[in-house]
């Protein structure tokens, strides 16, 4: 099956990165072990980086930070997730599942050891102003320094970045009689390692924030 027919065939379906044991599984590139997956899936056959695999080399912006963003340079561990600011629905449980390991890194002393990028696929009106509003709702704390939401540069980069090289799916949808538009879309969280390689994928809309811990932990003192 090629990749951007799988990519629509999964849509928004349930979860297949699980917490699993420590190990790497054979993969010199990770530290967690490979996942249980229904129907014996592969890395290999899903439309995203998954376990064991690299993200993409691609640089965005952090336009509240002033800085460019080189993904695979970052070198802590560090969540991913693909969503934009205007989204009522899955985009907030996304974000608000983030929040709370950035919380439990602050509380239990380790902020400094784990990161958090946040990719819009609408440049078009996710701007600084837009992400610092994100962040005053979600009550995220941008004070800790270990945030940061990045954007494309325009559309046209965004379905280059976000679909065609994360391989994360989005639409926009037909705007209302406003003119306000939403987008359908995949819901994912990845957890990556400093190097740049994929632990963990959490697909689906209400990925389990204190799995999203365990796993982050487990691979923290790997």
């Amino acid at each position: 099956m090629q990749r951007r027919t799988y990519l629509r065939a999964v849509g928004t379906g349930a979860a297949v990165g699980l917490a699993g044991c420590l190990g790497g599984g054979g993969n010199p590139n990770v530290s967690l072990s490979k996942p249980d997956r229904e129907n014996d899936v592969s890395s290999e056959d899903l439309p995203y980086p998954a376990w064991g695999q690299q993200v993409p080399d691609v640089t965005l912006t952090d336009p509240i930070g002033g800085t460019e963003v080189a993904v695979r340079d970052i070198d802590t561990p560090h969540f991913h997730t693909f969503f934009f600011t205007n989204c009522m629905t899955v985009c907030p449980v996304l974000i608000s599942a983030l929040r709370e390991v950035q919380i439990h890194s602050v509380t239990e002393g380790y902020a400094d050891e784990v990161s958090f990028y946040p990719v819009t696929f609408d440049p078009a009106r996710d701007d600084a102003t837009a992400f610092r509003k994100e962040a005053d709702q979600m009550n995220v704390d941008m004070d800790v320094g270990n945030w940061h939401f990045l954007r494309p540069a325009d559309q046209a980069e965004a379905k280059s970045v976000v679909e065609d090289q994360f391989g994360v799916f989005f639409q926009k949808d037909e705007p209302n009689e406003d003119g306000n538009y939403m987008f359908t879309h995949l819901g994912l969280v990845m957890l990556v390692n400093g190097d740049g390689y994929v632990e963990r994928t959490y697909r689906g809309n209400q990925p389990d924030e204190q799995t999203l811990i365990d796993d982050l932990t487990a691979l923290r003192e790997a």
